[in-house]
């Protein structure tokens, strides 16, 4: 925040000739006004009559330029005859000086009203605001004329005529030649009534449309439009690259009850840097970045970045597959990743796109899943904590590269999910927090305005206007990037209003109850907004508590997302996992209780970011014994997760079994896998296991059709803990089944008897089509090579079964030969 002290110098570092109210700027104000009272210096009281092409903001300096002397067509009558063109003044148009001092202060709230063209007696009153300048001359088809200054760099002036006129302005600044600029004063509002009717019921679904920064072309001018929302500021200024970051000459309005602030600068394109400058009530004088930039500053830079999109998209085929998809009765399988560090020395979009779809292709992966790509302050939040939620971070590149890196995946058959963060948001200065001087996207409670577990304020989902920011922010990401998918982050703490606080440290609803109620309703509202809008968008819910119906459609009642994490049977399973065999018996219930609630939701099973960071150590290092047996604990763990029911998910650098956690600076291991590494052999193993396990996952409609219903899995025996086996079987919508079997044991087992469903008037022939002890993976090479016979013998409620060979800590899958 950026208060001012008693001089009204705001304390930002800035230009001395650009601080607004100090004793130097009075001084440089009376020379010029005295200079001005003394009239034009002789060699400016000749002209050559040229008026010059309109080059809106260009620089006129070179043959041909304009001059300010140029002679008018019309001259009143009340004009001695003597009198030099050059050197006449048009009557003025002046404001009371009141009306000045908040013009000039930032504290006005019609600045359109006083400046640009306006008919009064006599004529049209031509304002115009420009700080520094040394003189403004208007130019119309009847010639120019100057305008007189008044005071604070406001220049006014009477030109006679019925009609308003088309007009440019020729302004000269200390030093330099004049440049020939459009009046953005003269124009009407960009936001039309629809857009403020839709903005103030909340309804606004394509709201990065209406605000923001947007390059448009009103009235013949090409400029860039802005729009912000801060309905308690008192005025808005716009600063930037473009005006020395001192917003005096560029006030914005206010389009009434909305709470929005507009303003229309020719001239201005893409590229340009920008902020904006909030008055508040308290007498504080805030610069922030624009909520709804599209594009901002790289970190650490905080401006936010006028950008227009030509991308060409060319993945027609794929969004039309995508709008047909039934993605609960279809194979997926993620890859989760952190796009900073994946490969460190990718530094951009257009580079991670030409390495990372062809790594997805081998590995057999669909979809892939990035941690928030929305711009942030800081990198080691991993961009958790988003200061910019319509903004690509900046650090890989524009957002047009991110749409080739998205479209080059699309282009490979691979969906792509983004995290999305709509639980909290950081307190920086310059980005949401108390953005118009007061609470305005956090709730004005600060017992539920504050996040207790990462310093950082939570959103007001109450709040019309601040649930369409994030409902429209969904919508976005699904629409102008062409996003499959959003994963959204930290539900829990969104729906729980007791979430990590103590009691009395936070405030109960309307009915005593810890429930956040505004959350859901907003959650309710986003799904039903992206999924009808978007087909074929899948929302997946980070939600860690028994929330009755997060996946449950929102007309039945329930949040209506796609998917949920299930948290359940992570926790469970790798606390079962990191047991020393001989102990399991004790926990045999942890790797099997989620199927005691596995159809309450529609599940995918992650092994994320979170697990593999902060002391929780890489997934093979959580396995207990020595290598070799962390290494087989670890195959036959990831084959039970791709059998188990449910879609699956697996952070970068678990796919080679890396032995260290990740960190956002140095990212996956990936010298573990060159020849020269002793454990080469070891890593390629088991990433050649995940690429066989995607493989024949997605070949195999048992695994996948039916994951959200009971008919898709029965147990054949789930209650083996002395000998730490389980074995089920999965079936498709046809009845093909497929059955696995897990020995967490580190001992072979020779004439296992397990079940085997019947496989009607077929020939009763199993095949073992997968096994995490195959050597080819780095196991021992123990399993059943022959085709198995499946014998007409009744074992674990099925009609047949047969004896097998259980490779020690294994998975097997076998299906009908």
């Amino acid at each position: 925040m950026t208060p001012l002290d008693p001089t009204g110098r705001p304390t930002r570092p800035v230009p001395a000739t650009f601080l607004a109210g100090t004793s130097e700027r009075a001084e440089a104000r009376e020379a010029d006004e005295r200079r001005r009272a003394d009239g034009p210096p002789a060699a400016e009281t000749t002209g050559s009559g040229a008026s010059g092409p309109e080059a809106s903001g260009s620089d006129t300096s070179g043959s041909g330029a304009p001059s300010f002397g140029a002679p008018g067509s019309d001259v009143p009558s009340d004009v001695p005859a003597d009198t030099p063109l050059g050197a006449l003044r048009l009557p003025e148009a002046p404001l009371p000086p009141a009306e000045v001092d908040r013009l000039v202060s930032g504290q006005h709230h019609d600045p359109h009203a006083l400046l640009g063209a306006h008919p009064v007696h006599g004529g049209t009153a031509i304002r115009v605001l420009r700080p520094f300048a040394e003189r403004v001359v208007v130019e119309t088809d009847q010639g120019p004329a100057e305008l007189t200054h008044q005071q604070g760099g406001l220049f006014t002036g009477l030109l006679v005529g019925d009609e308003l006129p088309d007009y440019t302005l020729l302004v000269a600044y200390p030093g330099g030649e004049p440049l020939r600029q459009h009046d953005g004063y003269r124009t009407p509002p960009t936001l039309g009534e629809l857009d403020l009717h839709l903005i103030s019921e909340g309804r606004h679904e394509q709201l990065w449309q209406a605000l923001g920064s947007h390059v448009r072309t009103v009235d013949g001018v090409t400029g860039t439009a802005f729009a912000v929302w801060a309905p308690n500021a008192v005025g808005v200024r716009l600063i930037g690259d473009f005006n020395h970051w001192d917003g005096t000459g560029h006030p914005m309005r206010s389009l009434g009850s909305s709470g929005i602030w507009e303003l229309f600068v020719p001239g201005l394109a893409e590229g340009t840097t920008y902020k904006y400058e909030i008055h508040t009530r308290q007498g504080w004088v805030l610069d922030k970045a624009d909520p709804l930039a599209r594009a901002a500053q790289c970190p650490p830079g905080t401006a936010s970045v006028v950008t227009s999109s030509a991308y060409r998209w060319q993945d027609g085929e794929w969004m039309a597959h995508r709008a047909r998809a039934a993605h609960h009765r279809a194979p997926m399988s993620v890859y989760e990743l952190h796009l900073a560090s994946w490969r460190p020395d990718l530094t951009s979009y257009r580079a991670i796109a030409e390495e990372l779809p062809g790594y997805l292709k081998e590995l057999n992966f669909t979809h892939v899943e990035f941690m928030p790509v929305m711009e942030h302050p800081f990198g080691g939040s991993w961009g958790y904590q988003v200061s910019g939620y319509y903004a690509p971070t900046a650090r890989l590149g524009s957002p047009d590269d991110f749409r080739y890196l998205v479209d080059t995946l699309h282009r490979h058959g691979i969906g792509v999910i983004v995290d999305w963060v709509p639980a909290h948001f950081p307190k920086d200065d310059f980005a949401l927090a108390r953005f118009d001087g007061e609470p305005l996207y956090e709730p004005a409670d600060p017992l539920r305005a504050e996040h207790p577990d990462w310093g950082t304020l939570e959103f007001d989902y109450g709040r019309t206007e601040v649930r369409n920011f994030l409902v429209a922010n969904a919508v976005y990401w699904c629409e102008e990037f062409h996003i499959d998918g959003l994963r959204v982050d930290a539900v829990a703490s969104m729906l729980y209003l007791d979430y990590s606080r103590e009691g009395g440290a936070w405030t109960p609803n309307q009915f005593g109850g810890r429930e956040n109620l505004d959350a859901a309703s907003f959650l309710q509202e986003m799904n039903a907004t992206v999924y009808r809008r978007c087909p074929g968008v899948i929302t997946i819910a980070e939600e860690s508590t028994a929330w009755d119906g997060v996946t449950r459609p929102t007309d039945a009642g329930g949040l209506g997302f796609g998917l949920k994490w299930n948290m359940g049977w992570m926790h469970d399973s790798l606390v079962y996992m990191s047991k020393e065999p001989v102990h399991r018996k004790y926990h045999h219930n942890e790797i099997t209780f989620s199927m005691v609630y596995a159809y309450s939701e529609n599940y995918i099973l992650p092994i994320s970011h979170d697990e593999v960071v902060h002391g929780k150590q890489a997934l093979v290092s959580k396995m207990p014994g020595d290598w070799w047996q962390q290494r087989a604990n670890h195959r036959a763990y990831l084959g039970f997760m791709w059998s188990h029911p449910g879609k699956q998910l697996l952070f970068m650098g678990q796919e080679f079994a890396q032995g260290a956690e990740w960190h956002h600076e140095q990212g996956p291991q990936w010298w573990v896998l060159d020849e020269q590494w002793p454990a080469h052999a070891d890593h390629q193993g088991v990433r050649r296991l995940v690429r066989d396990l995607n493989r024949v996952y997605r070949d195999t409609p048992a695994l996948w059709e039916l994951d959200t219903t009971p008919d898709g899995f029965r147990w054949l025996d789930g209650g083996a803990a002395e000998d730490n086996l389980l074995s089920y079987v999965r079936h498709a919508a046809d009845g093909t089944p497929l059955v696995a079997v897990c020995n967490f044991s580190p001992v072979i087992r020779h004439g296992h008897r397990v079940g085997l469903p019947s496989l009607g008037g077929r020939e009763q022939l199993w095949e073992e089509v997968l096994n995490t002890d195959a050597e080819t993976y780095g196991g021992s090479g123990v399993g059943n090579s022959r085709p198995i016979k499946a014998e007409p013998v009744e074992w674990n409620g099925q009609p047949r079964s047969a004896e097998l060979i259980l490779p020690p800590l294994a998975t097997l899958w076998l299906r009908p030969a």
